[in-house]
């Protein structure tokens, strides 16, 4: 429930759930919310982990925002689903436990609050009570050693007790805050109680404050939060192409591609260094162009040696019958060695065309 003080005379409340949003008004809230319970958790006793929010604009409420959380049910009754109890837990506790939540346990002044469910689960996220503050109804029909037990805090409550007394009947709100106000003045009992801390005006005041101090709290966090986020989107969106709009700025886009592919293979094919790529052998480019330099240095070496040893001199003395003229003896004729290396130069002709290919 959003509740914002508002300066029109007349009230306007609306309900928004699953991106609807229905205006209601005073006479008919109950019936809305109703409607919209069944909507969300269906018409049986289940329970539904979609938030149904009530926006409240009224002159004179206090600025505050609370969630209404489902009551713990132990026990399954017709129409629940056997693990409602871990459905409620569950639901209760994604709420209390940010730190920015102020935990308001609702106990009713019959029970021992040393007993209370309630009261266990808030301690398990606010172990000092630092923000869980504790509202006891009921107060008109079990007063005897209320006293007592709300001024001995036997249970931790960080942020207090207010005791309070909820509408009777058709009673409107203000019938209600004159007989609490008459309770807590004239009951025997009642009376005795601290008055800052009894009275529905008093907790809306003492939530007012509390949520106040926990927003100044955490503002800045929140701030912080913020622009972190938007420079780390704004990060990512210069990162994206920038419109282009003429030729100087495609030129100059393009440009970059370049100069970042280049300094990627520098850093890949030259430096080696592969930190973005730790797992794909493919991207140790050093290390791999060395493997084929090796390679390649084997297929040089066949190539040039092959049948070597079948017919060990037998294409140079071919060649020297056919290159046989007038001459000096034992000198061999350029022609030959020409010819020999052309005949060699041709047979791996094709493996460095292949090597440099497969680089």
């Amino acid at each position: 429930m959003r509740l914002q003080n508002h300066s029109h005379p007349k009230p306007e409340l609306e309900l928004e759930y699953n991106d609807k949003h229905v205006p209601t008004d005073e006479a008919h809230v109950s019936e809305a919310i109703c409607a919209a319970t069944d909507e969300l958790a269906g018409s049986g006793k289940g329970i539904s982990n979609t938030p149904l929010t009530l926006i409240v604009k009224k002159n004179g409420v206090p600025d505050l925002t609370m969630i209404d959380l489902p009551g713990i049910t132990r026990v399954p009754v017709q129409g629940q689903p056997l693990d409602i109890y871990d459905q409620v837990v569950n639901t209760i506790m994604e709420y209390i436990k940010p730190e920015e939540s102020i935990i308001l346990n609702v106990l009713s002044a019959a029970v021992d609050f040393s007993t209370c469910e309630s009261i266990r689960m808030s301690q398990t996220v606010d172990k000092t009570g630092a923000r869980t503050l504790a509202v006891v109804t009921k107060v008109d029909m079990f007063p005897d050693g209320l006293c007592e037990k709300v001024n001995a805090d036997d249970v931790n409550i960080g942020l207090g007790y207010v005791c309070v007394r909820n509408r009777i009947g058709d009673e409107s709100y203000e019938e209600a805050r004159e007989k609490e106000a008459k309770l807590f003045k004239t009951h025997k009992l009642l009376s005795n109680i601290d008055k800052s801390i009894v009275g529905i005006p008093v907790l809306a005041e003492k939530l007012v404050q509390l949520q106040a101090a926990s927003i100044s709290k955490i503002l800045p966090e929140i701030v912080k939060k913020i622009n972190d986020k938007l420079d780390s989107q704004l990060s990512k969106l210069e990162k994206f192409p920038r419109k282009l709009t003429s030729s100087v700025d495609v030129m100059s886009a393009f440009m970059d591609v370049i100069g970042l592919t280049r300094e990627s293979l520098c850093k890949i094919l030259l430096k080696g260094e592969f930190d973005k790529y730790p797992d794909d052998k493919q991207m140790h480019c050093t290390a791999r162009l060395v493997e084929m330099l090796d390679l390649y240095s084997n297929d040089l070496r066949q190539g040039s040696e092959s049948s070597a040893e079948e017919k060990f001199l037998m294409e140079e003395i071919k060649v020297l019958e056919e290159t046989k003229r007038i001459g000096l003896p034992n000198f061999m004729p350029r022609t030959v060695f020409l010819t020999r290396l052309h005949s060699k130069v041709e047979s791996i002709s094709s493996i460095p065309i292949k090597f440099i290919d497969k680089v």
